[in-house]
């Protein structure tokens, strides 16, 4: 079975072929479709295994949505190419100002892999700083930070937007910041648009060489300008994904 040929394609094939889902199961099968350093991985996102696993099972483990670190933290497989993606929820960040219920709250969301957002009221000094050490396999990968302007809510059954309080992200933009433990650093700046909508902002890109070394990134975003206040927006997470898959971010 060639590195080429996806995992999803793999399990295809074992469901129409009945002589083939026997070796569909072959630790070789499956051994190049696992990252190279998973057994830190599973160490890292899984902790100790009940049992010894195959490598298909353990490729199935890796894949589901494994939580972490207190909760604040979600890794898994992207099914289609068996690279690793990241997910570090609103209380795992460093937030300016969150524990004043005057300018922020944690509120429950559907629409959130952790069920909370944080949600700003308004404030002067809008900073947001998170930091993430994870042994990610060699690649390249995007770092954004999943937003929404307005305040989702659910009337007779159906989910809306409230962005009566949205203000102050059209009057300077938002600065955004990456650096990592090699010495990669990169920097952006945007205006917060499209109300009513998560929208994934785009902080830079990381590269990742060797995968015997975990590595640690340090982001922010900041709006400092204390002329204005801003509010009524959304924060969800923090999402580490594979640049090559950035797409599938749509889908989230």
């Amino acid at each position: 079975m060639g590195p080429r040929v996806r995992p999803s394609e793999i399990c295809k094939l074992a469901s129409l072929n009945r002589a083939f889902r026997g070796a569909s199961w072959a630790d070789f099968v499956w051994e190049s479709k696992l990252p190279h350093n998973y057994p830190i991985l599973i160490d890292k996102v899984v902790g100790d295994l009940p049992r010894k696993l195959g490598r298909r099972e353990i490729y199935e483990r890796l894949c589901k949505v494994n939580t972490f670190d207190g909760g604040t933290k979600k890794s898994w497989l992207d099914k289609s190419t068996g690279d690793v993606c990241l997910s570090i929820s609103s209380k795992g960040l460093a937030i300016t100002g969150i524990d004043d219920r005057r300018y922020w709250n944690h509120i429950p969301s559907e629409e959130s892999r952790f069920s909370r957002v944080a949600y700003l009221q308004q404030i002067w000094w809008f900073e947001v700083d998170g930091e993430v050490e994870f042994p990610f396999p060699p690649g390249t990968y995007s770092v954004f930070f999943r937003l929404q302007l307005g305040r989702a809510s659910k009337r007779f059954g159906r989910q809306i937007c409230n962005t009566e309080h949205v203000h102050g992200w059209d009057k300077k933009p938002v600065r955004f910041q990456l650096s990592t433990s090699d010495g990669q650093n990169t920097a952006s700046q945007c205006f917060l648009d499209d109300p009513g909508k998560w929208n994934h902002y785009h902080v830079g890109d990381f590269v990742v060489a060797n995968a015997n070394v975990t590595t640690k990134i340090k982001f922010s975003m900041m709006q400092i300008d204390c002329t204005h206040t801003k509010g009524g927006l959304c924060l969800d997470s923090v999402v580490v994904y594979p640049s090559m898959c950035r797409e599938r971010l749509k889908q989230f």
